[in-house]
């Protein structure tokens, strides 16, 4: 059976610069505006009419994690089940008109997600050619939570998320959904709901030295990167946007082609210096300021 999340969908955050952010996401990043309009901007790095969504607020904070469906009928099984995971629905309407479905729900914890139908995609008109990068795809986001395992059984009742990964005492859980990509979210133990960061990614390794001539023409600089994380093979970067949320540009992951067979890894090395190369290939190890970042979610009413 087909998992109901098949993909990440969008990210929402709310932001009290969105002209800067803006100036970052099409700047620096290479993203394209698709809509402005009712205090939004949506952003898009291919044919899609919204991957990074932008509210104009009085704080900078995440408003909404968007987890794609491919049927309406897909979205209604994913709403029967919010309640019995222990979550509240807040909406059983699609948050943006380029979608045909979608139901929106809270966490105790204080994360809320939407699980919706496909975004709008124009596959003729993949690249909008700009002054930044130009990544090829919204593809992850990790999450923090006060309380992980319950956050992992919500996904996995109510979206079918299934572990790929994870550190032996919870700290951080990777899941996927059904494109088979090793993860579509991270699960990361920390003091509060928030996002850790969102990732788009990059198709050629190039293109990290592009993003690095670029923030420092931005007066910025990669907070950690480039290198290749071990769980899910893929390159990285990481850097900060005007809003303070992280932004991860990263190569393409690790695939589950054998699902009925698959075994989820277990990471039981977690001490530093011991667990360098457990956690990377190669590239530097984590600095502080990444494992300690926190962008908050929205308090939810």
């Amino acid at each position: 059976m087909a998992q109901i999340v098949h993909a990440v969908g969008h990210v929402k955050l709310n932001t009290n610069c969105i002209a800067d952010v803006v100036r970052d996401s099409t700047g620096i990043l290479g993203l394209h505006v698709t809509r402005e309009a009712s205090g939004q901007v949506w952003l898009s790095s291919n044919g899609r009419v919204a991957e990074l969504v932008l509210v104009d607020a009085a704080e900078n904070s995440t408003h909404t994690i968007g987890l794609e469906a491919l049927t309406a009928a897909q979205v209604e099984a994913a709403a029967g089940r919010v309640e019995g995971a222990g979550c509240r629905i807040t909406s059983r309407e699609p948050s943006l008109d380029c979608m045909d479905a979608g139901v929106t729900f809270t966490t105790p914890e204080g994360l809320r997600f939407e699980i919706h139908t496909p975004i709008r995609n124009d596959i003729h008109h993949p690249r909008q050619l700009g002054m930044g990068v130009g990544p090829r795809r919204l593809d992850h986001m990790n999450l923090l939570s006060p309380d992980p395992q319950a956050t992992v059984r919500q996904l996995e009742a109510i979206g079918d998320l299934h572990m790929s990964e994870k550190m032996v005492n919870d700290s951080l859980t990777w899941l996927y959904g059904g494109n088979r990509q090793h993860h579509l979210l991270g699960i990361v133990k920390s003091r509060a709901a928030g996002l850790h960061h969102y990732s788009f990614e990059f198709p050629e390794f190039s293109m990290y030295c592009r993003l690095g001539d670029l923030l420092d023409h931005h007066d910025r600089q990669l907070i950690w990167g480039p290198g290749r994380h071990r769980p899910g093979d893929n390159t990285y970067a990481y850097y900060l946007d005007s809003s303070g949320a992280m932004v991860e540009c990263s190569g393409q992951m690790s695939t589950i082609a054998d699902d009925a067979h698959f075994k989820p890894n277990i990471i039981t090395n977690l001490e530093r210096p011991g667990n360098v190369r457990v956690m990377n290939v190669f590239g530097a190890p984590a600095p502080l300021e990444w494992r300690e970042h926190f962008f908050p979610f929205t308090a939810l009413s």
